[in-house]
């Protein structure tokens, strides 16, 4: 991990000379896309470095060991709230933090940094110092505080939103990507993406860590169910997706999914996990009920990211070999036809108004909308940079779209148009308060 750091930060130099940020771009990429990349050719069997076939802008270069993030979404990328925006919150919190409206707060992993935006006037407040190589991020429902997943040397640092200052670090697991939160906010289950295959609780109330638990090698994605009674990890370098008991925080026994489970998401009403296979082209549908895999759902190449529409209708998966995204509906499990986008598309999230899914194309330099009621593509919005994570405010009027390369674009939702950009350095994940 040292080795990556030195190397990422090598690279921000010389592209800040040369302005040619490109190549920290496929550090961050690589890296920091929950490894999603890495993991679908181990898989198919290749080494890491130059991959046959692959298309421009898709570059390899040498590897240590694929790094996992929900994403997130994300969000992150833990369930439909990560992606959508429901753990960053549809409700109104009453925290201090908030007092001048909802804050975005965007990692910096270059830099090692948080730095806050104010949605009201989309302004960036003073940066954060966090821990080293910060790659996910996740908020509490009260808004009051933010935790940063460091992958050096495995830390979580929580910070306070009403004063944006940082405490102490927390001790997690080796190389942290990914980071869910129970809804009634007092667990933090933080992912541990390295070898070792642990999941570390955090106690908010007190910001200490609990004993690890142990799930499957490389986990990358975790998802919570609504009723906060169950999470779901997804095993990345395996077929598993290992649940938790968040009550006692033990590993129930693991779930047969497809290769390389990349995303999960949950639908609303907590009765169905949808887990994107990454290395197999498919979704598996899980029974929460029973813990019992449904029949797979094939998709497009290498989906990656998944968002769940507010009514639990149907589920957007993104095709990142394809150029696609597929929608599900979930009443049936069918794949409906695919919606073509951008190239490389690796983010996506829903309006809290469940009309349109925004997704990011990475190499296209766009966000294509989508239309729900009709699922079809939108004129696609540019933004330039490298679209990496997408978030929504709570009232849904503006989208904020994390450039690898460029900072952070405001879209507004209401007309489809991208405001000028916040200039804020290299932009790996977001998340929005409540």
């Amino acid at each position: 991990m040292t080795d990556l750091n030195e190397e990422l930060r090598r690279l921000a130099d010389e592209a800040a000379r040369e302005a040619r940020p490109l190549a920290v771009a496929d550090v961050i990429r690589q890296g920091d896309r929950r490894q999603r990349r890495a993991i679908t050719r181990r898989y198919l069997g290749r080494a890491p470095g130059p991959v046959t076939g692959a298309r421009p802008g898709r570059r390899w270069r040498r590897w240590v060991a694929p790094l996992a993030a929900a994403g997130a979404v994300v969000a992150v990328v833990a369930g439909t709230a990560a992606v959508s925006g429901a753990i960053r919150g549809s409700r109104t919190a009453a925290g201090a933090g908030l007092a001048h409206g909802t804050t975005a707060y965007v990692v910096n992993s270059a830099k090692d940094t948080v730095i806050p935006i104010r949605t009201a006037t989309n302004t960036a407040l003073p940066p954060i110092k966090v821990g080293i190589q910060p790659m996910a991020i996740a908020i509490t429902p009260d808004g009051k505080t933010a935790y940063v997943a460091n992958e050096v040397p495995g830390s979580v640092t929580p910070i306070r939103t009403a004063t944006n200052t940082a405490l102490p670090p927390i001790k997690t697991g080796s190389t942290p990507v990914a980071i869910a939160i129970t809804p009634d906010g007092k667990t933090a289950y933080v992912i541990g993406g390295g070898d070792s295959g642990t999941v570390t609780p955090i106690r908010t109330a007190t910001n200490t860590a609990l004993p690890r638990i142990k799930v499957g090698r490389l986990p990358m994605a975790i998802a919570i169910t609504p009723d906060g009674k169950t999470a779901y990890v997804a095993n990345s370098n395996s077929t598993m997706v290992t649940p938790i008991r968040t009550a006692t925080n033990t590993a129930l026994p693991p779930i047969k999914t497809g290769h390389g489970p990349a995303a999960i998401a949950i639908t609303p009403d907590g009765k169905t996990a949808y887990v994107a296979n990454g290395a197999s082209g498919t979704v598996t549908p899980i029974r929460t009920a029973t813990n019992t895999a449904l029949p797979p759902i094939k998709t497009g190449g290498d989906p990656l990211a998944i968002a769940i529409t507010p009514d639990g209708r149907t589920a957007y998966v993104v095709n990142q070999d394809s150029d696609t995204v597929t929608p599900i509906r979930t009443a049936t499990n069918t794949a409906l036809p695919p919606i073509k986008t951008g190239r490389l598309p690796q983010a996506i999230a829903i309006s809290p108004d469940g009309k349109t899914a925004y997704v990011g194309n990475n190499t296209a330099g766009t966000v294509t909308p989508i239309r729900i009621a009709t699922n079809t593509a939108l004129p696609p919005i540019k933004t330039g940079g490298n679209p990496f994570e997408i978030a929504i405010t709570p009232n849904g009027k503006t989208a904020y779209v994390a450039l690898v390369t460029a900072g952070v674009i405001p879209i507004r939702t209401a007309t489809n148009t991208a405001l000028p950009g916040l200039k804020i350095g290299y932009s790996s994940a977001i998340a929005i308060t409540p």
